[in-house]
């Protein structure tokens, strides 16, 4: 073979071996780009599972609380709890015992803190029972018609309604939101929770809400006095 021959199959074999390099450096950039572009997609798919898994949780967890917090009233909510004020309610079927939110309250709250402390409701009747709805008491006459004697304090008037158990002020329909003489009244009934914001709340049954409802229980068929005699034998106002 002549000179010219072997240097001619020199740059021949010089050139497919470049060739071949570059072929091999453009498959290696191939597999690289598929792999990165599995990782980025095993990434999103993850995201995408992750994002749908939290939705749903999110709806579950709302489906659950919607319909069954619409579906009756619960003493979970309503008037601040842990005040550190307490009235204990002695009735002639048991104690109820309130919660008073003298923070959110201190009109409404101090009258009838002022009120049992004097004796005041002590001996009183349930003069009013209301089937899911109230019951009420406070009065001196008995008939609806009493009061305290001294002049009523304007108290304050909640912006959430009147959960199950609220304790409240009873008003004359002609007199202002919030007007607080010494009638009141414990919401028994999911009629109760409806109430417009009118009436002076104060607190929340926290023990013996089963009481009220017993007391409840004693309405003539509608509105008006109980079919069996309910007393407040006492109210103690004590610091829990």
């Amino acid at each position: 073979m002549s000179t010219a021959a072997k240097r001619q199959r020199k740059k021949d074999n010089a050139r497919a071996a470049r060739q071949e390099t570059e072929a091999a450096d453009r498959r290696s950039k191939q597999v690289r780009k598929i792999r990165n572009f599995t990782v980025i997609g095993v990434l999103v798919v993850g995201a995408i599972v992750l994002i749908n898994s939290c939705s749903g949780d999110s709806s579950s967890s709302a489906d659950a609380s919607g319909p069954a917090a619409s579906s009756g009233p619960t003493a979970a909510s309503g008037p601040a709890k842990g005040s550190g004020t307490q009235a204990v309610i002695e009735t002639n079927f048991g104690e109820i015992v309130v919660d008073l939110d003298t923070e959110n309250a201190p009109k409404a709250a101090g009258r009838f803190i002022d009120l049992a402390n004097d004796g005041f409701y002590d001996g009183l009747t349930w003069h009013r029972a209301v089937p899911d709805f109230v019951i009420q008491g406070g009065d001196p006459n008995g008939d609806g018609t009493g009061g305290s004697g001294t002049p009523p304090v304007v108290g304050e008037t909640p912006t959430d309604g009147y959960p199950l158990g609220s304790l409240a002020a009873a008003k004359a329909g002609n007199e202002p939101a919030g007007t607080f003489d010494a009638q009141f009244f414990i919401v028994t009934g999911a009629n109760g929770t409806q109430l417009p914001p009118d009436y002076a709340r104060f607190g929340i049954v926290t023990e013996g809400l089963q009481v009220a409802q017993q007391i409840e229980g004693l309405a003539p068929g509608g509105d008006g006095p109980p079919t069996e005699k309910a007393t407040i034998e006492k109210i103690t106002i004590r610091k829990s």
